[in-house]
This record gives C-alpha cells, structure tokens and sequence, in this order.
C-alpha cells in the first residue's frame, strides 16, 4: 500500500520530525500564535488547518501562509507545510474576501445546473484563489449521498442524493482542484448521507447501514473519486452500527480504514482522522488514546482542531504508543511516505514562500466575476409556478406592495466536523465582529436585508420586509400580508427547522383564502424560496410557486430576484432523484451525457438494443430488431459522427443512446438514432441526449440543415410512425424538443418477398424498352467519376456515402446505370448489394428479413426526364432480376418516398415494412435551445 517504497531520506531518522508530518493542527486567532509556533518548531507539525477564525482577507490569509511557511523553513522542516482549508462555496468558505475571493454555488447548486464543465471551471477558479493566497490542500470534495436526505446537517454540501451524480460532479470537482495544483480531500467516508442522531453531543451518529448497502449508494462516489487520482480522504468520527460492521467512531477502526478503504477500495492516497476533539470522542476515549487507535486502524495523518492542551496530549500519545510498541515503525514510515508523496505534488519551498497573491488574484477577478454569475444563473431552480405568478413583474403594478418574510438563522458551520467547536466558538469569541464579518456569506440577515433592497431597486414599487421565528404567525404578519399584494417566504432547511414549516404553510393558508381587491375575487401570489436545502417543500404540492437557489450568498439571491422579475429564465433543475419521484411542471432531470466510447460501450449498447426490443409492445415490430452497435459507427471520410450516451459508470449499463452525423458534402446534421432503455423512460434521459445532440451539431461549421432521421445508417429513417398511438406520441415528444413535424417527409422501407417464384409483371419489361434508356451493371472504383457526378444532382443526404460503399466493394455490390443511347449520358442509377456486404451492416431491416436477402438503395433520377417512374421502376426491376439471379428470396427497397405511388411497386411484389417521417429543417431556423 506504500505510494514511494524506495529509501527516505536520512533526516527522516529522526523520529520527532516524521510523527510530526503525521500531524494536521489548527489554531485560534488571526495571527501566529505562540502555541502554533511551538508545534512547527518544537514538534515539526507537518499540516495546518485554518478555518474562518483564522482568516480575515485575501491579503491577511497571504500574510499568514507566508508566517507559517517561513517558520517551518527557518525551524529546518526538509518539506514545506501542507496548509488545508474547507472552501466549498455556497455557505462553506473559510476564506472570504468581498474584493478577491468570488463566491460560488454550492455542490448541489452546481449539480443543479446538469453541467460538469461548469463544476471544473468552479472548482478550478476556487483553487486557484486559495492558492493564490498560499493554501495547498482543498478539503474537498463532499462525497456524501444523501441517502436520508431531509435530516441531514450536510444539505447542499454534496450534489444530491443520486450516487451516480454524486460521483460525476465530484470527479469535475477533483479535476478542477488539480488543474489549479491543489491536492484534494473527499470526505466524509464511508458516508454522513444517512446519519442517525441520538440527541446529546456526548452521543455519535450512527451509520446503521450494512456494507452490501454502502456499496449500492454510498460508497459510489468515493470508489469513482480513488479512480479518479483523489490524493486524501476524511474518515468520519461517526459510530458505525449494521451486521458484520460495528465501530465507535469509524475512523478509529481498522475494519473501515485498512480494510474497507485501504484494502476493498484500493485507495493509496493519504487518510486523514476526522477531528480527534469532538466531544464524543474526546470524553469516551480520550486523544492520547484515540490517536494510537487512529494511527493503528490506518490513518496517516490525525486532525486536532484547535485545543492547545488536546494537540500536546495527542503528540504525548503518538510518542507512547511508539515507545510502547503498541504502534510499529513500519506504520509512521508508510504514512510518512504517503504524505511526503501528497505534498510533492502541491508544493515546494520555491512555491510555498512565495505566494502570489494579491497581484494574481486582481488579474483572476474579471473572469471569476462573470463565472460566479453564470454559476449562480445556472443553478436557480423554478420547481412549480402551477398558477404562473412568475415574472411576478406581470402581476404587480408599481403602486401595490410587496412582502418578503425571512427567518432568523444563524451563521451556518464552517463544517460538520467543527460544528461543535464552531458554536463553542461563536459563544465564546472576545471579538464577535471579526466572527461575524469573515462569515459574512453566512449570516442570513445582512443578506436578507439586501434582497430587500434589490427587490425593490427591481420593481421601482415598495417592499415590505420583515424575519419570522419560531413564534409562529403575528399580528403583524397577518396585517402586512393582507396590506400586500404578493408575498415572498423564504425558508432555510425548513425540514429541520420545523416552525419554517409551519409558518410558511400558515401563510398558504392565508394567501390561498379569496379576498376582493376592487371588487374582484383572487387568491394572492406566494412566492416560497428555498435557500438552502431544496427538500424544504419540493414534495409539498399546496406550494404553488416554488423557488430552490441552494444556498443565500448575495450573488445567490441577485439572480433570485432577476428570475422573480423575468430577466433571467431559470434553467437550473432539482438533483438527485427527487425529481424523478414526482411530475415537476418546471423542472426536468439533466443526465450526465458521455461521447460514445466503442471499446467501452460496444457490448453495454448491444444490451440496451436487446433491452429495447424485448421492451418492445406485442405485434409490434421494433425497428432495432437487427442492429447491433456495429450499425451505427460510419468510419466515413466524409461524415463527421458524434454518439451520446447516459450511462451507469458503476456498472457500465447504457441507459440511452443517441447518433449523430454532419455529412459534409450537404452541410446536413443528422440525428440518427435516439432510443432509451425501456425501465428507464420518462426521466428525462432521452431529452438530455438530443439537447446533447443538438447542441454538438450546431458547432459544425457550415452546416445548413437539420434532419430527423437518417439513410445511412439506415436504421431510424426518421419518427417511426408504424402504430396510431405511438405515432401520436413520438410525434408530440419531438414536436416539445422543437421539431416540426408539419414538414414531415413521410418514407419507408419496402419488401419484396418469395423472389424465386416472382416473374415481372406484364407489359413492364414492354414500358421499360420504350423508355429508351440502356442498362447497365458495373462493380468497382473505375466507375465511379460520371456515378458520383450523377448524384450531384440530388442533395439528400447520405446519397454519396451509400454510392461510396458500393464502389469499394465490388464482391458484394453494383451500379445499375441507365444512360441515354445517343450521348452515353447517366440518367439514372441505383445501388445493389447483399446481406455480405459492409453497406449491409447500416441496413439492418436486410438482416430483420431473416433469408437470403438482397437490397436496392439509393435511386437516383436526373432532373428533367420525362418518364421518371418509367425509369425508376425499369431500375427496380432490373436490379430485383440480379438478386434472383444470385439465389435470393428476397428484396429490400430500403428508402423510398412514402408518398409516391405504390402502385407499381406493389404489383411488382413489394409491400411496406416500417413507415418513418423524415423531418427536416433550416438550421438557421432552430433558435430555441433547451438549457443543457
């Protein structure tokens, strides 16, 4: 399990500076502290905390990284200090700085948004400001699946409760932390998403799931994160409680942290205790005591907060249990390498003293500025407006008032593993000012007074304005919401701060009574905002209108304010699976869409395939009943292809697919394919791959058209429209995406079937010699200059890569050429080919016929002759005499215009297979993109 196995470096001999490095310390104050000085000097402390009590500004924290660094250099440290910091955006920052250090939704604010780029570029700018500043090490990210979501301290610290989403949005977390040179931490393992809380501070939460239910769910994400390149990981203080798995505090055990995370996972990085100081583990075992436990189950590096005394008694303990022999040298030395290995990836002594600062943050402003906006743009989540009150700049004139109720809340925890210390803290701080402005992000009520302002500043009308509590409805509110003329509640955490609950269904209950304004009878607009978890009333349907913004930063509720008032259109969507439990009118899950990889995803999409079909409604015959993945990857020159897919990293089941092609040579962007495992529809799945599809074909340049439905391949021609009410359906599904199915092209397949009993049919062969074209059959590349300028003359699409295929393959295609006898000119061409041939690989319906088979593609007309169905049907039935010929029984039309006369194609033997109506449109025309 050792990261560097080679030999140390000697000053590692020295016992003290190597259990030092396995130290992680915090301290009070905003400046050095005689104490810190002591544990870098003295004792070689390896790893700082700092929190929001240490830090007042960009500058300051600068300053003091600078300090810290410059003592343990001074104090002969071979390694500069791995300085850590919980910065998790949304109500958890430890640094804040209102010129420097931008502000940015919180995890499941960004996971609200459905987009992983824009979770790396957060993450990214996020790192490069605290290391700007001299901070190396990101606590983060939260890993955590809110399994029990709606009693959890975590909240919006994790994106949901989704462990695929969990896992998507944390690998962006980790991607963007590394590429701005910090080390990452997740936490809190094995879970804090589903906690159960006994009461007193004297008692852990339980985790009382069982392993088989960790793996499910909860350990999910941590396992794609180690694959991943996470460099650490927070084992939690929490008690573990389940068949074959009991711990008191999980990262004092040896069964979680060298059995399940070291060995089951596989993690190598470097393993960090949760805070030895908590109340819990602190009275029932103490920190000398805990610190060997810790240190034997297999933590490398043992977090002590802030307690002077604690941090002594832990470094007394570590020494004992060495002398003692109750902890082997063997243990310090890997744990030493792990961490040397950590620090040589975020930090040098170069680096560490000198930090860039100031200077490098004011050039970052201008960018993350904009980022932070975007973000928070992104994240804003309209759940239900049922009866419309948004923009509610449509109902209010500028004479009548508007209310806004907001609750009294505290400062939110740096952290859960502080929480304690934090409020102990908060009590007990000689400067609650300097508390309260470097959590300014925080505290609710500067915050709430803003959005007062702002929403007046919005609406050029009065804004009434005041808190509620857990005194429930006043008088006062009663006459302020009948003065008013809409309301505005916003709620935080209300599932855990009950009286919120109360208190907004109270003032429901008073909106929703009829009251006469000018004579008229109408319920009064209420507005109810979630800032923080979204849980509060996602569930409750008597809430008409209901806003999430994930956490209430200021620039949180600057985009709040713009959505009430209609100049922003909320594009953000509830995470996790909430959203799939119940129909949201507003809100729509976004899947995380992944390029179709064909050595990863080959087998898993020819599982989704068979799935489809078997999903398939009795007598009803699916179009995929054929294709394998095989059908849908071109390789052509000329076709620039891009495939989605929604997928199960875990287990790599595809749940969707969707093919995409620009053919080049027509600037047409074709959606191909589209189809959804069958357990899985109605989750939005299939719309996440077209806005995916959409979105790529739009950056094609020089692209002039779009088409629904696709030549080649030829799988979907465009809607399948075989059955009444499937085709009503596929048709209103399309239309919603922006398709206009009114400019439909109706086509389809045809066949022609017991071929070698057929005769033509009497009188054609008579019509086709008074055509007066010759006929021809040619194979091979030396033909194909005056065929391919034939074509030419059509511009569907696909027309030059099925003629293409054909002319490579001479063993297994021809040409039929019809051409004028008195200039040798082509008039008319169409391609043949058999069930051997690569073409037929596109063409599943060849293989769906189930016998000897051959097929007719691709016929092409020039402009102008006068006997065109003469001409086309001479084509067909020459080319129906050479698949007999070759021992056939059958004969596949595999596109042809559904709306053309049939007659003489079904007296010639043929009948429809599959309808499909191919859609088209300008690309020029399609404007409205939905949000991804």
């Amino acid at each position: 399990m050792m990261v560097k196995p080679e030999k140390l470096d000697p000053v590692w001999n020295d016992l003290d500076r190597t259990m030092g490095q396995l130290f992680m310390m915090g301290f009070d104050g905003t400046a050095i502290t005689p104490q810190i000085k002591t544990l870098i000097e003295k004792h070689y402390l390896g790893c700082i905390l700092l929190t929001a009590k240490n830090l007042k500004s960009a500058e300051d924290t600068t300053k003091l990284c600078y300090e810290l660094q410059k003592i343990a250099h001074d104090a002969g440290h071979p390694v500069p200090l791995a300085i850590g910091v919980d910065q998790e955006n949304g109500g958890v920052n430890s640094l804040f700085d209102e010129i420097y250090i931008r502000q940015y939704p919180s995890s499941m604010g960004i996971a609200a948004s459905g987009s992983t780029e824009l979770a790396f570029e957060v993450a990214k700018a996020t790192a490069q400001e605290i290391s700007a500043c001299g901070i190396n090490w990101i606590f983060g990210p939260c890993l955590d699946v809110l399994t029990n979501a709606r009693n959890q301290p975590l909240g919006v610290r994790t994106a949901g409760d989704d462990p695929q989403e969990v896992s998507a949005f944390g690998n962006a977390f980790i991607k963007g932390y590394k590429e701005a040179g910090v080390v990452t931490l997740g936490k809190h393992f094995p879970s804090y998403g589903n906690l159960e809380f006994l009461g007193s501070t004297l008692d852990v939460p339980i985790i009382t799931e069982s392993l088989e239910q960790l793996s499910l769910s909860a350990l999910i994400p941590f396992r794609s994160g180690i694959q991943n390149g996470l460099d650490a990981m927070m084992v939690g203080g929490c008690a573990m409680s389940s068949a074959g798995l009991n711990a008191m505090h999980a990262c004092l055990s040896e069964q979680v942290v060298d059995g399940l995370l070291r060995n089951d996972l596989n993690f190598n990085g470097v393993i960090v205790s949760e805070c030895l100081e908590m109340d819990a583990l602190s009275h029932n075992i103490g920190v000398g005591g805990g610190t060997v436990m810790a240190v034997n189950a297999g933590c490398d590096v043992i977090l002590l907060c802030r307690a002077f005394s604690m941090q002594q008694e832990a470094i007394r303990g570590l020494k004992t249990g060495l002398e003692s022999s109750m902890i082997s040298k063997e243990r310090i030395y890997n744990s030493l390498r792990r961490v040397l290995h950590m620090k040589s990836k975020c930090t040098s002594w170069e680096k560490a003293l000198n930090p860039p600062g100031i200077n490098y943050l004011e050039t970052l402003q201008p960018s993350h500025t904009a980022l932070s906006t975007r973000a928070y743009n992104s994240s804003i989540t309209v759940v239900r407006d049922k009866k419309g009150f948004l923009p509610l700049s449509n109902l209010l004139d500028s004479e009548e008032e508007l209310l806004l109720l907001t609750p009294l809340v505290k400062p939110l925890a740096a952290s859960a593993a502080f929480k304690a210390l934090s409020e102990t803290i908060t009590e007990k701080s000689p400067e609650p000012a300097a508390w309260e402005r470097s959590a300014s992000v925080m505290s609710g009520e500067r915050v709430f007074r803003e959005l007062g302002r702002s929403l007046a500043r919005q609406r050029s009308g009065r804004v009434l304005h005041t808190s509620y509590t857990a005194n429930g409805v006043r008088p006062v509110h009663e006459n302020l919401i009948n003065r008013a003329s809409a309301v505005i509640v916003l709620t935080a955490d209300a599932n855990r701060n009950l009286y919120q609950n109360g208190f907004t269904k109270h003032v429901a209950m008073i909106c929703n009574s009829n009251f006469t304004t000018g004579g008229e009878k109408r319920e009064k607009p209420l507005i109810v905002v979630s800032v923080s978890s979204p849980y509060d009333f996602a569930m409750e349907s008597t809430i008409g209108t209901y806003i999430c913004t994930y956490d209430f930063t200021e620039t949180a509720l600057n985009s709040l304010v713009k959505v009430i008032f209609g100049e922003l259109s909320p594009t953000g969507n509830l995470p996790g699976t909430i959203s799939k439990s119940q129909k949201l009118s507003h809100s729509r899950q976004h899947w995380l869409v992944e390029n179709f990889n064909e050595e990863r995803d080959a087998n898993a999409l020819d599982a989704l395939i068979t799935a489809v079909i078997e999903g398939t409604s009795p007598g009803q015959r699916s179009e995929l009943s054929s294709a394998t993945s095989n059908s849908f990857v071109l390789h052509q020159q000329d076709v620039e292809e891009s495939h989605f897919v929604v997928r199960n990293s875990s287990t790599q089941a595809l749940y969707g697919f969707c093919s995409t092609y620009f053919f080049k040579n027509t600037g047409t962007g074709v959606i191909g394919a589209l189809f959804v495992d069958p357990t899985r529809r109605k989750l939005s799945i299939g719309h996440s791959l077209h806005n995916r599809a959409i979105r790529t074909l739009l950056q094609k340049d020089k692209i002039k058209r779009f088409q629904l439905g696709s030549r080649l391949p030829s799988v979907f021609l465009g809607i399948p429209t075989g059955h009444g009410a499937e085709r009503k359906r596929l048709r209103s599904w399309f239309a919603n995406l922006g398709w206009n199915a009114a400019l439909s092209r109706p086509v389809c397949n045809m066949v022609a079937r017991n071929l070698l009993n057929w005769t033509p049919p009497e009188g054609m062969a008579k019509s086709l010699a008074s055509a007066g074209s010759q006929f021809d059959l040619v194979y091979g590349w030396d033909y194909a200059g005056p065929i391919l300028d034939h074509i030419k003359t059509s511009n569907r699409q696909g027309l030059a890569e099925v003629y293409k295929m054909a002319l490579a393959d001479p063993s297994s295609c021809g040409i039929i050429r019809a051409k004028r006898p008195e200039d040798g000119a082509l008039v008319g061409t169409v391609v043949l080919y058999n069930n051997h041939s690569h073409l037929s690989d596109f063409i599943p319906p060849l293989k769906d016929l189930n016998e000897a088979a051959g097929g007719i593609s691709s016929p092409v007309i020039s402009p102008g002759v006068g006997e065109y169905s003469t001409l086309l049907q001479g084509l067909i039935l020459l080319g129906m005499r050479q698949i007999k010929a070759q021992g056939c029984n059958a004969c596949l039309l595999d596109y042809m215009d559904g709306d053309g006369n049939f007659d003489g194609f079904t007296s010639m033997g043929f009948t429809v297979m599959h309808n499909f109506e191919e859609v088209s449109c300008d690309a020029a025309t399609w404007t409205m993109i939905p949000p991804s």
